[in-house]
């Protein structure tokens, strides 16, 4: 999705650009011929990726010998640190530019691998208005050029509509649930979620939107009888919705920016927890939390994750009250920090970047020998 807007912002600035290199259907959209698709290299987890590793490093070095094959004047990497910085080294092998947008939450875990980024990157753009001072400070060239998601405007359909399309009673509150992009994480995430609004009863409607990543039967597969209403839009769901049940990621975020309040949710294989944990360097694992410094949503992670915490911790934010009044706030207070005082698009802002960039490598590039 970030990628797609940003080929977008960069075509209605050259339409002559041209873009190839790993993107699912967003990017194929946007015009990009893509070499790798990215469901290939959707994996999460330090134990989950060693038996993928064959079919990632095929996939790696047949986008390498596109670049060796197409030669491009500058490399976009976005987030996927263990995959991108493997590219960016080969791409500066190259003496081709490298700008890695959506940077990687170094500042979270793993602090010394920002090495990786004052070597192989020439512009980092951040996503974040705290990354900007982490990663100048320990000599990575970084500009914070705002959230993609920052301006999203909350989507047009009215309740009853979106109760029509999708058979819901609209006189019950809603709760939306959101287990994860990823195979992996849905098949970790979602069990617990499903007993979760098992408990939670039929006083309420209860809305799973399938991200575009997954296969919606395999999803229907591991719902099975429960009384879950599977749906296309998440904007819509949230933006409808009384609460949330979330995992952690970008769907924090989205919560945040529709004002849904949320509880959110994670569990990772024992495996990858155990060797993780101890390498986390932040207090929280929520972004809403991290952006604004103190804990506004529960995070309910690993063992925490259980069905009765959840109910225990929707409930107290379903009904008017403190709670829910002190999170609406809360989320309203990180919405203003994503956006700040800048309302160019995040998109546009990178392209803008990424121009200048080119722009002023042409100029020192020296003249053909007569």
């Amino acid at each position: 999705m970030y990628g797609a807007e940003l080929m977008q912002a960069l075509r209605r600035r050259d339409r002559s650009v041209e873009f190839f290199g790993v993107g699912g259907p967003a990017m194929r959209a946007a015009g990009c011929d893509t070499v790798v698709d990215a469901k290939d290299l959707a994996v999460v987890g330090i134990s989950e990726i060693l038996s993928h590793l064959p079919k990632i490093w095929t996939r790696f070095h047949r986008l390498i010998a596109a670049a060796d094959e197409r030669r491009p004047s500058l490399a976009i990497v976005i987030d996927s640190p263990a995959f991108n910085w493997r590219v960016a080294r080969e791409m500066k092998k190259r003496k081709v530019p490298v700008v890695y947008y959506v940077c990687p939450q170094f500042w979270a875990w793993r602090q010394g691998r920002v090495r990786l980024l004052r070597k192989y990157v020439d512009q980092a753009l951040v996503i974040f208005p705290f990354e900007e001072k982490f990663y100048r400070e320990r000599g990575v060239n970084a500009a914070f050029v705002g959230h993609p998601l920052a301006n999203l405007g909350q989507p047009a359909i009215t309740r009853d509509e979106y109760a029509t399309k999708h058979r819901l009673n609209p006189a019950k509150p809603w709760i939306t649930l959101m287990p994860g992009s990823r195979v992996k994480e849905v098949r970790l995430n979602l069990p617990t979620i499903l007993d979760s609004a098992e408990k939670l009863g039929a006083a309420y409607e209860f809305l799973l939107p399938v991200a575009s990543t997954l296969d919606r039967y395999f999803v229907q597969d591991l719902v099975g009888s429960h009384p879950i209403h599977l749906v296309d839009d998440a904007l819509s769901a949230l933006v409808q919705s009384r609460a949330a049940i979330i995992a952690s990621g970008t769907a924090t975020v989205e919560a945040a920016l529709m004002g849904t309040p949320f509880v959110m949710v994670y569990r990772v294989s024992p495996a990858t927890y155990f060797l993780g944990r101890s390498r986390v360097r932040v207090p929280h694992f929520a972004m809403v939390n991290l952006i604004a410094g103190r804990e506004i949503v529960p995070e309910l992670v690993q063992h925490d994750f259980t069905a009765d915490r959840v109910v225990n911790a929707v409930n107290k934010i379903v009904t008017n009250g403190q709670a829910r009044a002190e999170m609406i706030e809360g989320l309203k207070e990180v919405r203003n920090r994503l956006r700040g005082t800048e309302t160019t698009p995040a998109a546009d802002r990178a392209a803008d970047e990424i121009l200048t960039m080119v722009m002023t490598a042409a100029r020192n590039v020296p003249p053909p020998a007569p």
